[in-house]
């Protein structure tokens, strides 16, 4: 079987599960890589055979996407080139992280095309959604990535179609401690936005993680660092608890590791909004933005915030055997 595996590059989630997934694909099938997106700081200790542009989303410096940036910097003449010049008739199987110009490619050869990832999950039966009616968000979740069907994971498994998350061994491996600092991983945020909300809270230690920083440095009681994965998870294995976006992977590991946790979903992001849901179900701390009206939250959390326990097995092997025996299964029923 040959298999076409296919990663969403803007941000960093994507990479780290398919840091897990491509090796038990590589044990099991002929197996290529393919990579479209702008903004992530991870590379794949793989060899890829496909990079493009993609259609990625821009972060913004104000808590969300900035639509603007994401309209100019995307050219939609270079993407449909990358579509129809990509060879899917070449692979038995291709599976999308929520990557669009393989799912496109199939769309318009034809050819099924199989989602895995937490926005496929967010689709799904029983999975706790945003409050609010964004519709242009909705349509994001549903039509950037078509495939013709989807295995999905979630913090819970909500239904039997979606697996609990994707932990990196790295992440598995680490010792976990608590040195009293709390990790900020705020990507759509800029530096002074962070430091002016962090400083209100001058007893706390804040080890922030910013793609806006070139060099590390303190100002009073916040450390801002570049982002580098081995120093942000050891950073993130020791603290008291972690600040970040209602993304996925950075979610999971701290729940994992056993750390307190308080989210911030992307505006304008709508699975990052049913993802803050979902977590506010579970007992963690929300807030909607890091504007002074909600600091007595925070201060709520850094006194009396608790991790929230969670069972998160090794499951990278189960899910690809599952997802290639039942497509199998399918395309043997089909012929």
């Amino acid at each position: 079987m040959k298999v076409l595996y296919a990663v969403q590059g803007t941000g960093n989630g994507h990479i780290t599960r398919a840091i897990e997934i491509i090796p038990e694909l590589q044990k099991r099938a002929e197996t290529d890589i393919l990579i479209s997106g702008i903004q992530a700081e991870l590379e794949l200790p793989f060899e890829v055979k496909y990079r493009y542009k993609g259609a990625s989303f821009i972060f913004g410096q104000k808590g969300g996407i900035n639509y603007l940036d994401t309209y100019s910097k995307n050219y939609f003449r270079r993407f449909y080139k990358e579509v129809k010049s990509l060879p899917v008739h070449e692979y038995d199987l291709i599976i999308t992280d929520f990557e669009p110009v393989s799912a496109w490619a199939c769309y318009f050869a034809d050819k099924p095309c199989i989602g895995f990832g937490n926005q496929f999950a967010c689709r799904g039966e029983n999975v706790p959604r945003a409050e609010n009616e964004d519709v242009l968000g909705r349509l994001v979740l549903n039509y950037y990535c078509p495939v013709s069907t989807s295995y999905g994971i979630h913090f819970q498994r909500y239904n039997d179609r979606i697996q609990t998350p994707v932990i990196r061994k790295m992440v598995r491996n680490l010792m976990v401690s608590d040195q009293g600092h709390i990790t900020v991983y705020l990507t759509a945020y800029s530096n002074k936005k962070i430091i002016k909300a962090l400083s209100k809270f001058p007893d706390v230690k804040w080890e922030v993680f910013s793609k806006h920083c070139a060099a590390e440095h303190k100002i009073g009681n916040i450390h801002l660092k570049p982002v580098e994965t081995e120093d942000f998870l050891r950073s993130m294995a020791s603290s008291s608890g972690v600040v970040c976006a209602a993304g996925f992977s950075s979610v999971s590991e701290a729940l994992y590791l056993g750390k307190k946790l308080l989210v911030i979903p992307m505006k304008k992001q709508y699975e990052q909004q049913c993802n803050a849901e979902a977590l506010r179900q579970m007992g963690v701390h929300v807030i909607k933005s890091l504007k002074e009206k909600h600091h007595p939250i925070v201060n709520d959390w850094l006194e009396n915030g608790k991790p929230i326990p969670v069972d998160y097995p090794d499951n990278s092997a189960e899910i690809v055997e599952h997802i290639l025996r039942e497509q199998f299964l399918r395309a043997v029923k089909v012929a």
